[in-house]
Formats: C-alpha cells, structure tokens, sequence
C-alpha cells in the first residue's frame, strides 16, 4: 500500500433485507460515490455475488487507492467478525462470510453487525463525537445497537453486544421473535408501534377513526409507518402512540444507564425521524425513572446525525481502522 491507510478511502458495504448498498467513503466520511444492487436473501452465494458486484462497480469508478472494504449486515457475528452465527433477513446460519469474502473480493476486510458499525459511524463523525461511552439505539422493525467505549468498538465476549432489544422489560410480556416474552423492542420499536395501533383499531374503532381511515377500515393493515405519518399529520392518537413508544424508549434507556453509565445515548433508526414526538418523553421519562436521580447525571439522548448512511460510513471507517492496526 502505497499510502498511510488513514489517508485512504475505504469501502462500505450495508446489507439489508432487500438491497446491498455501497459507498466510495473519504477518511472524513464523505460518501464519493454509491451502488446498490438487490438483496437475493434466500440464497448464501446469491447474496455474496450481490455483494462482489457492488465492490466490483465502486472500485472499478475509484481512481485512486481503496484500503479495503467494510461491511456490515444485520444479524449476529461472532467476536472476530469471521462468522455470520445468525442474520434474521439472510440465509446466513453459522456461516464463514469473511473468509468467503476475502477469497472472492482479495482485499483487507472488516465484517460485523450493522448496528455497531452504525454506532461507530456516529462516534467518529456525528452525535456521538468524542465520548467517552457512548450507545448506539437503532429504532426499525426492531432494536439493535452498539457501544463505543475509550475510543473502541465493544463487541462483547462472543460478538453479540448491544442487542438491547431482547432485554426483558415486561414479565410474560408480548412473544417476541427471538422465543421470549416482554422484550424491550415488542414495546419501544416500529413494529411495537404498528401492533399496538392494530389492537386500539381492533378494540376502539371509533378511537381509531382517523388512522383506520389510512388503510380503508382494515386494522391488520395498519403499519409503524401509517402511525408515524398520522402522528407527523397531527392525529390525537397517533400521537398518543408515539408518545407511549418514547415513553418506553426512555425506561430502557435509564435500565442501560444502571448498568452502562453512558455519556450520551445516541437514537437511529427508521423510527428516529419521529424526532422530539420520541425523544422527548424518552427524556422525560428518563429524568423520573434514573436510578440514583437527583444524586447523579444521566446521559444525553439525542438524535443521530448520519442517517441511514451510518452503517455504510463506518463500516468504511474500520477496515481503514484494522488494517492501520495491522488487524486485516
């Protein structure tokens, strides 16, 4: 390499359910250039293609030197990022991704999570800039995450940190999709806020009206998003559902902040454009259920800054990170 990695751009790679995305990243996290194919979910070696194309098509419009490529991907990795152990959108199962991939692409990588690739996106370059500990919550369909800590990724012991969505806040609570009952994310998620909408609707049609509306009076229709646009339209209980999502937001958050003792807790996510209609009961609620408040500070809670760019930004960022440290 005929340049310091640091001054290199990198590669970054998000894959999600239905598209692989890719950017050209700078080391100050602009984007240069992007692709994207389709995500083929249901087939290990179609998606791995998918992914070689994306790589293929940025570095052949790069003129000049990459450092490597980065990717990240929702699912579980173990510590190294050397096996995809489960991805619930993929057909990865105890799958060894990185080194398929650095066969196929024979460049340095870095393979992980999406969540904690989005977290130290928002560290190096957004929300999170120079904390000491800073948490990453990723509001969709779920909640997902990541930690950054002295200036590094935390993975955990076996690689799966920052899963906060499966922590248990309701005993025999909603089933979630993990096997257990009561998890945060049944509560405090897109999906939480979309099933919560359709048994209001269910129970109180008439409580409902303006949202069954939207969906031509079927209530099993009713999505996360429709609550989300009603709330933005100004829809009494719409908003009323937001705020109960924040609400929990917020209780999860002071439970992480007994254990984490975070600076400053960092909100992505589709469900994050709802802005201060969640993160502000999220803070209220923080303020009355801090353990020790009044005797101590809590942290931050504030929105993220880069998007649904954060996964491909810092992706980019650690395989310039590793192989500066001689770790790809």
């Amino acid at each position: 390499m005929s340049a310091a990695p640091s001054s290199l751009a990198a590669l970054g790679i998000d894959i999600g359910g239905t598209k692989v995305a890719g950017g050209v990243v700078a080391p100050d996290g602009t984007i240069l250039a992007t692709a994207r194919r389709a995500t083929p979910g249901a087939s290990v070696s179609d998606t791995e293609d998918a992914i070689a194309a994306v790589v293929e098509e940025l570095a052949a419009g790069h003129d000049g030197e990459l450092v490597g490529a980065g990717i990240g991907a929702a699912g579980w990795f173990d510590r190294t990022g050397d096996t995809v152990l489960f991805s619930p959108h993929l057909a990865w199962r105890h799958t060894s991704l990185r080194k398929d991939l650095a066969a196929r692409l024979q460049r340095p990588l870095w393979v992980g999570n999406d969540a904690d690739a989005a977290a130290w996106a928002e560290y190096r370059y957004g929300a999170a800039r120079g904390a000491d500990l800073a948490l990453m919550i990723t509001l969709g369909t779920g909640i997902g995450g990541g930690i950054v800590m002295d200036g590094r990724l935390r993975r955990g012991a076996h690689g799966v940190a920052g899963e906060w969505g499966h922590m248990r806040v309701v005993p025999d609570g909603r089933l979630c999709a993990c096997g257990n009952r009561g998890c945060w994310e049944q509560y405090a998620s897109g999906s939480a806020l979309g099933q919560t909408a359709r048994e209001v609707a269910s129970t109180s049609p008439a409580a409902a009206a303006l949202l069954l509306e939207r969906v031509e009076g079927q209530a099993s229709r009713l999505t996360g998003e429709d609550v989300a646009r009603a709330a933005h339209d100004g829809d009494p209980l719409a908003l009323e559902l937001v705020t109960e999502v924040g609400v929990w937001l917020g209780q999860g958050i002071a439970d992480l902040a007994a254990v984490l003792d975070p600076e400053v807790v960092v909100i992505g996510g589709g469900v994050s454009v709802l802005g201060e209609m969640v993160l502000g009961p999220a803070r209220s609620r923080l303020e009355r259920a801090l353990p020790g408040r009044g005797f101590r500070p809590g942290p931050r809670i504030v929105a993220a800054e880069l998007g649904a760019q954060a996964g491909m930004v810092g992706a980019a960022d650690l395989v310039r990170r590793a192989v500066s440290e001689g770790e790809a």
